[in-house]
């Protein structure tokens, strides 16, 4: 699973989701991405299961980038555990996903393929996405 090798704090506010995301919106490293059209948390085990999916598909063919990290933490207290006595243990990890985050990449192999690719992928997250090219920055037409 993914996580940070050390934070600075052990526990963090749950924080707030709102507006769109201002950066990773765009596809940089490969030819097609797969991108949130919802905010969510996304864990580090939904991740590992869309990059299985993923590689899977690919049979080792391209390569695929992962462009989102679980570095926020997620406590729970023990089951059957009475109220009061402070926050609980870190349970998991989690990244914060806004609408418009590109997730997922990948290069190196034909259209088709990696639209199915990131199609599978897309089951395994809790979030409405949509495949997305990468865009030429000076004719702003997509170069896949």
């Amino acid at each position: 699973m993914l996580m940070p090798k050390r934070v600075k704090y052990r526990k963090q506010f749950r924080g707030r989701m709102q507006g769109k995301a201002q950066r990773g919106n765009t596809v940089d490293f490969g030819d097609i991405g797969l991108q949130s059209l919802e905010p969510a948390w996304i864990t580090s085990r939904q991740i590992e299961s869309a990059r299985r999916t993923v590689v899977r598909y690919l049979k080792r063919r391209g390569k695929v980038y992962i462009r989102i990290f679980p570095d926020k933490p997620v406590t729970k207290r023990a089951a059957e555990s009475r109220m009061g006595k402070g926050k609980g243990s870190v349970d998991h990890w989690v990244c914060v996903v806004k609408p418009g985050r590109v997730m997922f990449e990948i290069g190196g192999v034909d259209q088709e393929t990696a639209k199915e690719a990131l199609r599978l992928a897309s089951y395994k997250l809790p979030v409405r996405c949509k495949i997305v090219p990468r865009i030429d920055p000076i004719s702003g037409q997509g170069v896949v």
